[in-house]
């Protein structure tokens, strides 16, 4: 992305804020039990287990029976803790920006199994860990993204290019959209595909 803010059409802020409403009207308000479970875990142990990576691909509804998942079985819990805690610790610190909270949180979880290529488990677990500064990545999202005309290039760095995406539609947005979460926007965008 630029430094350059992200201008909007008011049609296109009137889509954004449809979708928004839309998903809230539409989805069922428990579907994010499961990601908010993992949250309150993840808040008062400061990082995220096996158990709960499990809950999020179930969240997420991504596939498990992978080499990938029988690799991150094969690992101690408290080396995957390990590896969660930093990146937790790197989405959550408030003295880096969202985007580079984002790419030093993904770059702690690259070397574990099913988080060394593609986002769509990081960004569920550095959402959990810290969920009023990061959002989820999907295909949906990135949709949602073109069809404002906004290119994500699907380029290493990916997830922190996202985040910095968010931030700067959350800070060119007109009133209410600028008091959003990240979450909010990245539901926003998934919706405006489906």
């Amino acid at each position: 992305m630029t430094d350059q803010p992200l201008a909007l059409a008011p049609e296109q802020w009137q889509r954004l804020a449809a979708a928004q409403h839309a998903y809230t009207d539409t989805v069922s308000p428990y579907y994010d039990e499961t990601l908010q479970e993992v949250t309150r875990r993840a808040y008062t142990s400061g990082s995220i287990g096996k158990a709960d990576i499990g809950a999020l691909l179930m969240w997420k509804r991504l596939r498990a029976d992978t080499p990938w998942a029988a690799e991150l079985m094969a690992l101690a819990d408290t080396d995957v803790r390990r590896a969660t805690a930093a990146a937790t610790t790197a989405a959550r610190d408030t003295t880096l920006s969202r985007c580079a909270g984002a790419q030093a949180g993904r770059a702690a979880l690259a070397h574990l199994p099913g988080f060394r290529t593609g986002d769509a488990l990081a960004p569920a677990v550095l959402t959990a860990a810290a969920p009023d500064r990061m959002a989820i990545y999907d295909r949906r999202a990135h949709s949602g993204l073109r069809t404002l005309g906004i290119t994500l290039s699907h380029a290493s760095g990916r997830y922190s290019r996202y985040i910095e995406t968010i931030d700067q539609l959350l800070a060119a947005a007109p009133a209410p959209i600028r008091t959003w979460t990240p979450r909010d926007m990245d539901t926003a965008l998934y919706w405006m595909t489906a």
